[in-house]
């Protein structure tokens, strides 16, 4: 293998790429630049296709930086010792760089020593797929030295940017009929950057390749199609409760640890992601049901297996999804849902510094007769149990507040809800 002519090929496509396409600024990508101020290494996690290489790339862009794509096939089976080769062949092709993007990173087993080295005189970026891959026993030498920075697909304000159709501040009648069309592609399609060139087929390709590369190839899953049934079974039932044992039985798997350590792998992958149910005993919380939830909308109607679309299920997702990606980036907070023992349910529970501070539900409603009782009734129960007397009901076209036996309600439709900074 000519190393310097696999770096070529990466680079050019890189650049390719960055020039025949249009680029956005993802959202904190300013807060990312400035966190190489420092001598720290930068960490952009996230689901694999979700933007990470461009993102790097409009971090390093207009200094004089080396691009390594660790998920190339022909580096496969590329060991650590190997790292100095290709630091060599990038000196070789482009001098005295000064920022180095090694993609997908996770890949090479003893990563982090190399790149530990290379920050006492380099600015590096490394990205990767798995949300464990600075858990790891090498990676306690990087304590302190680095920062890590998570990236999802397009957030709804990004999809508008991307699609040329932000809308003004001061947005009249039809500037709010326009962004609820964009609303619906975007529930629809998805936020991977990918589906705007090659269309929503590609999504198939994304997902498979999440599964076989990045959890039954990395961790060796001998029983690969109960591991895909799985991870369908959980797509499909989005935004509903789940429990290893039930899933279990569904797969006919044996142990529920086994299903459990799937589930994490699943997880560790971006794929999904679930909530706990809140309790105030953890070991109830612990025992409870969980509620599992997709990375991406457009891989639910890819791949999710159901009669027809749940447009309140789907938006559950969208929220879900969008308090994740404002909880990492903000911090300070965790996320629940609640339900009693009379099935009152309230979607999310927003607890920040030990006290619950906001109860959000999520309805397809666009006036206030489409908002159901039960879930007003649920919000009400909660409201008394958890003591907080703060809530949003994000609904589809409903803008409005209300305040009933001291709980303050917030109607605001998730377009709204979504472009709110």
């Amino acid at each position: 293998m000519d190393i310097k002519e696999v770096l070529t090929d990466q680079r050019k496509d890189l650049l390719d790429m960055g020039s025949r396409e249009r680029l956005i600024d993802r959202e904190h990508l300013d807060d990312a630049r400035n966190m190489l101020d420092h001598p720290n290494i930068l960490v952009v996690t996230g689901v694999r296709r979700c933007g990470k290489s461009i993102f790097s790339y409009l971090i390093a862009k207009g200094e004089n930086f080396g691009y390594v794509n660790f998920d190339d096939e022909r580096f496969l089976g590329m060991k650590t010792d190997d790292l100095n080769n290709v630091l060599r062949s990038l000196y070789e092709l482009h001098g005295d760089i000064n920022y180095i993007i090694l993609d997908e990173v996770q890949n090479i087993v003893g990563w982090e020593l190399f790149t530990s080295r290379l920050r006492q005189s380099k600015r590096v970026i490394v990205t990767g797929s798995n949300s464990k891959m600075l858990s790891g026993e090498l990676a306690s030498r990087l304590t302190g030295r680095y920062m890590e920075v998570s990236l999802f697909p397009l957030s709804f304000r990004e999809f508008l940017d991307l699609n040329g159709s932000l809308p003004p501040d001061d947005m009249g009648t039809l500037d709010r009929a326009k962004v609820q069309n964009v609303l619906r592609n975007y529930i629809s399609i998805g936020g991977f950057p990918e589906v705007h060139k090659f269309g929503p087929a590609i999504l198939r390709t994304i997902y498979d390749n999440i599964v076989t590369k990045d959890i039954v190839m990395r961790y060796g899953i001998r029983k690969s199609e109960a591991l895909r049934q799985l991870a369908k079974y959980l797509i499909s039932n989005h935004s509903e409760e789940f429990t290893y044992n039930k899933l279990s039985k569904v797969l006919d798997v044996k142990r529920n640890d086994t299903i459990a350590t799937w589930v994490r792998y699943l997880e560790d992958a971006f794929l999904i992601f679930h909530l706990e149910r809140f309790d105030f005993k953890l070991k109830q919380q612990f025992k409870s049901p969980k509620k599992a939830y997709c990375i991406d909308t457009g891989l639910i109607h890819k791949v999710g297996f159901s009669p027809g679309p749940n447009i309140g299920r789907l938006m559950e997702n969208v929220v879900a999804v969008e308090l994740m990606r404002r909880n990492i980036a903000e911090g300070g907070s965790e996320l629940y849902y609640w339900k009693d023992h009379s099935q009152n349910e309230v979607d999310f529970v927003v607890r920040k510094n030990g006290h619950v501070v906001r109860l959000i539900q999520v309805t397809y409603a666009s006036d206030i007769e489409g908002v159901r009782d039960r879930e007003l009734k649920a919000l009400s129960s909660a409201s008394i149990r958890l003591d907080c007397n703060e809530a949003q009901v994000i609904t589809w076209d409903l803008d409005d507040k209300r305040c009933s036996n001291g709980l303050n309600i917030q109607f605001i439709p998730l377009w709204k809800w979504l472009l709110k900074r």
